[in-house]
């Protein structure tokens, strides 16, 4: 048996890290305990998108001088998964999971559990193809088993950060006579969001392992998870991967539930989403919600309920900027504020121009 807690932070810059060192001084954070790290920055979610890294290597710094540690190690044995992106009303924010070795006793109703775990570096050639999707898949199986999570049925959402191409890997690799998938870096990152996705989809049995291959990424949109979200940066070259479920093995205070949203103002798929958490975890309203995590992403088919959007045509501001600000305020105005975890770009993440969504509360 495990505990778990969670705790949602404001952030007033991507350095700010002062909400979790007051947590820490207060005794109610064990930064041992630390297992995950999920932000939103106020970058522009691109491939130029420093603010991941920046809040990254800050949270490192500070828990590697709490515990005596590197920062190195720091990104070795925690999750850190930086969206960047908090366009519209989006509020900057982290939430922390913790983590720890509870009394071991017969196991009771089923909680929120955690469980992580880091894939191998990339090769440039290998992002947003079969050696992306099959490591992936074999992550999420060990993160599953991480943290007791026994069964495809009880995960409700999987985070994963994953690696882009800059023009430095593209040339590395050309310099082996290896191709990579694209020389977009910008499309670089749809592609590995995508591989990533369907990885996760293999891994819950949503698709079947033969049916994921490199001629489906970003072209079988019959192909998706239900729990996937996937974020692509340029601070990292392999995918972190953070799986929450519901588990027996966890004593915690929290329960998660998920839903899809079918379009980017899919307000009802929300709205469950939130009723079938609470309804899970006791009595009492939406003050019991600690987060909401959403993937966000401009609808391929240019259309919204059949009316015409322009977020695929604006050469100026990229469509997943449109995505998250639109479903960012959809969110906010079901939850009552911005800080909620909006992440744009969905590729075989729930169906095209949508995506999932899920919901932790406490008890």
């Amino acid at each position: 048996m495990y505990n778990v807690d969670v705790f949602r932070i404001p952030a007033s810059s991507p350095s700010d890290t002062s909400g979790l060192a007051a947590l820490m001084e207060s005794g109610r954070l064990d930064p041992a305990d630390i297992v995950a790290v999920m932000g939103k920055t106020e970058g522009n979610g691109c491939v130029n998108d420093f603010t991941r890294e920046y809040a990254t290597t800050a949270l490192a710094h500070l828990l590697a001088r709490r515990l005596g540690s590197t920062p190195q190690e720091i990104e070795r044995r925690v999750a850190f998964v930086m969206s960047g992106g908090t366009e519209g009303v989006l509020s900057p924010h982290c939430t922390v999971f913790a983590r720890r070795r509870g009394a071991t006793a017969a196991a009771g109703s089923k909680r929120l559990g955690i469980g992580i775990a880091f894939t191998r570096d990339f090769l440039p050639e290998e992002i947003g193809r079969q050696a992306q999707i099959e490591e992936t898949a074999a992550a999420v199986r060990r993160a599953m088993e991480d943290g007791g999570i026994e069964s495809a049925a009880d995960v409700h959402f999987v985070q994963i950060k994953c690696p882009l191409l800059t023009s430095a890997r593209i040339a590395a690799a050309r310099a082996r006579s290896k191709e990579p998938v694209t020389a977009d870096t910008y499309e670089s990152m749809g592609y590995s969001r995508g591989a990533s996705a369907l990885g996760v989809a293999v891994a819950t049995g949503e698709i079947a392992a033969c049916a994921a291959t490199d001629a489906a990424v970003l072209r079988d949109w019959g192909l998706s998870s239900s729990v996937a979200s996937t974020s692509a940066g340029v601070e990292i070259e392999h995918n972190v991967v953070i799986v929450m479920g519901m588990t027996r093995h966890a004593d915690s205070g929290f329960t998660i539930a998920h839903g899809v949203m079918h379009d980017a103002i899919d307000a009802g798929a929300v709205r469950r989403a939130i009723e079938e958490a609470l309804a899970s975890s006791g009595s009492g309203g939406a003050e019991r919600i600690v987060n909401v995590f959403v993937k966000a992403e401009a609808s391929p088919d240019g259309l919204v309920r059949n009316m015409r959007h322009t977020m695929l045509n604006d050469s100026d501001i990229n469509s997943t900027r449109h995505a998250r600000a639109a479903v960012g305020a959809v969110v906010a105005s079901v939850v009552g504020h911005g800080m909620v975890y909006v992440s744009g770009g969905a590729e075989h993440q729930g169906p095209p121009g949508g995506g999932p969504v899920a919901v932790i509360a406490r008890c």
